[in-house]
């Protein structure tokens, strides 16, 4: 089964992005160079990824004393992606990118993610290197991004610290100018970082000639102390070996250490790290001819105290990268499981007078519920799919939009964001529990790939935020912001869609089902907020968030049903019935559960908030 026909039928014939094509920064492309792009990544996930997945699973990234060693197939894999040109791929020709728009690159990443998400395919080295497009010098872009752009450099995002967590208020990594006449480097400001990192994707390997680190540190105020909160908090490029100002290496190690390797319970061919900076086992010459002293070399990244919104554009590139992760494990685990049900026989239809053993077995995808596994993972990742190109697709009208369209674009992007992220990670990991379901007791064996699937996937409901985290960002901020504006926005969206379903007498139902899940959810909006208190409306934050995401898959479906029935049915009308027949259990099976979801938002319930902690 390929993920082809599905990638085409959402791209082309339900968001058009062939259009893409008479835009000026992508005049010099058409569906041809756009299938040629997928023709190019299919294969190599095909050759480079799908083989070694289980090989990166059980050999694991370990220290030999000097170095990171990984798989040869890892190597492999990260040389033809790099060759590939996809870490580029949305750049400008000038960086030695190919002008695709964004829609393309996402769809083209979702093939190495399905056959090997924990190879890995440059999402945090095209990320670090976006950051540096935005917020970074001409020389910063010159020698750091433009390499990782290249494959010459990879890069990592480094927030988390040990006593931190997620409360990037907490960070306590210094940052101290190096020298007096810090500010006079061509590379940027110059300081001297100490701290601890934790959870470091890819922080120590050899796969490529530098790592380049960006740095969430904090620089003491006039007393000597850190400014508290996220105030304080400043960004730093700190390459694990140091460059001049051309983007060579000039021999000398900077002063970052491996302090140890974390072992997940997926994902585990990716290298995952403590990082000590500063700590003296690399020191570091001083500007001038001083003697080597501690601290890692950081250059500074737009103005101080302003890191987290720097890094914000990483992380929110991040974050719709972890659900489209989550998607195509899912998507795997769907693939793997229908291909199993097609071929196991197993038991007999029930009649009237019971089961008749003298008839053959009969395969199991025709029981009613393993059907009903199947559609239910069909519906959760073929819609989780959708979900994370529109938004891709969002990405590319903020950026090459009509003024008006792309502050939309922009707007609606910051209400779906927390959606895009945590949707998937939660449902597309529902679907590779099924898959396992499906194939019985010999889906938790390592005979079948489904249940490395559902390791992975564990991982993405607390990669780039968890729940809690993502829900309060919606509900405590996404859905306020700019007076409402965001969700506004959103609702006409939803409302266009079912004004044109309501005419299709097949999707009417669901037209009217939409409506209504749509005034719950702003009604549960104002009910939150009733009070004015925070504590109130953010205690029920991730129910809020998985009612609002579901409403927004059950819209993407809808807007997917009517593109399926508009398009020319002899493309192929099985694909046609499995998409309707998704809506449809979507409708049935999955709407109606927000309901439930809603009721504790919309009367503030202090159920959990309230409880003693000696009751537990």
């Amino acid at each position: 089964m390929s993920l082809r026909p599905t990638l085409d039928f959402l791209l082309y014939d339900w968001l058009a992005a062939e259009s893409l094509s008479q835009r000026s920064r992508f005049a010099d492309h058409s569906r041809e160079t756009f299938d040629a792009v997928f023709d190019t990544c299919e294969r190599i996930a095909r050759e480079k990824y799908a083989p070694f997945n289980r090989t990166v699973d059980t050999q694991e990234p370990h220290f030999d004393g000097e170095k990171v060693i990984l798989p040869q197939a890892t190597h492999d894999a990260q040389k033809a992606y790099a060759t590939s040109g996809m870490l580029s791929a949305a750049q400008d020709y000038e960086m030695g990118g190919m002008q695709l728009p964004y829609t393309v690159e996402a769809a083209a990443n979702a093939f190495f993610a399905m056959a090997s998400v924990s190879i890995g395919s440059g999402m945090l080295t095209t990320g670090n290197a976006n950051l540096l497009m935005v917020h970074g010098t001409d020389l910063q872009k010159e020698v750091f991004a433009k390499n990782e752009f290249s494959g010459r450099f990879s890069g990592t995002m480094c927030l988390s610290e040990p006593q931190a967590g997620s409360s990037l208020s907490d960070v306590t990594t210094r940052a101290v100018p190096d020298g007096a006449d810090h500010e006079n480097d061509p590379l940027g400001p110059r300081y001297r970082l100490k701290g601890n990192k934790m959870w470091i994707s890819a922080g120590e390997h050899e796969l490529t000639d530098n790592i380049i680190h960006l740095v969430l540190a904090k620089i003491p105020g006039p007393d000597g102390k850190l400014i508290p909160g996220t105030r304080g908090i400043s960004l730093f490029i700190v390459p694990k070996k140091l460059v001049n100002d051309k983007g060579e290496l000039t021999g000398v190690r900077n002063d970052v250490a491996l302090a140890g390797l974390n072992h997940k319970l997926g994902w585990r061919g990716t290298t995952n790290t403590l990082l000590n900076f500063g700590e003296g086992k690399y020191p570091v010459p001083s500007t001038g001819s001083g003697p080597a002293v501690s601290g890692a070399v950081g250059y500074l990244v737009g103005k101080p105290h302003e890191g987290l919104r720097c890094m914000f554009h990483m992380m929110n590139e991040a974050r719709i990268g972890v659900g489209m992760a989550a998607t195509m494990l899912g998507m795997a685990g769907y693939h793997a499981s229908l291909e199993y049900a097609k071929n196991r026989p197993q038991g007999r239809p029930m009649g009237l007078g019971g089961k008749d053993a003298a008839q053959p077995q009969v395969r199991i995808i025709e029981h009613a519920d393993v059907k009903r596994m199947l559609l239910a993972q069909k519906a959760y990742c073929e819609g989780a799919l959708a979900l994370e190109l529109y938004c891709a697709r969002l990405v590319d009208e903020q950026h090459t939009g009509a003024p008006e369209a792309a502050d939309e674009a922009r707007m609606l992007l910051e209400v779906l964001t927390p959606i895009a992220k945590s949707w998937p990670s939660e449902w597309c990991l529902e679907a590779n529990s099924l898959a396992i379901q499906v194939h019985g007791g010999y889906g938790y064996t390592r005979d079948f790939p489904v249940e490395q699937y559902w390791r992975d996937n564990r991982l993405n409901m607390i990669h780039e935020g968890t729940h809690g985290i993502q829900g309060m960002d919606l509900l405590g901020r996404k859905v306020l912001m700019e007076g409402g504006r965001g969700l506004a926005l959103l609702a006409a969206r939803i409302n266009s869609t079912i004004e044109r379903a309501i005419q299709v007498p097949e999707l009417a139902a669901y037209a009217n089902a939409l409506g209504k899940a749509l005034q719950q959810v702003g009604s549960a909006t104002k009910a939150a907020w009733a009070t004015g208190k925070p504590g109130d409306a953010l205690a029920n934050a991730v129910p809020y968030m998985q009612a609002f995401g579901h409403t927004v898959l059950a819209w993407i479906w809808l807007d997917v049903a009517l593109a399926s029935i508009a398009a020319d049915a002899t493309k192929s009308i099985a694909a046609c019935a499995g998409r309707l027949g998704a809506t449809r259990y979507f409708y049935h099976y999955e709407l109606p559960k927000i309901g439930a979801w809603l009721k504790v938002v919309e009367t503030r319930d202090q159920t959990c908030a309230d409880l003693p902690e000696e009751a537990f």
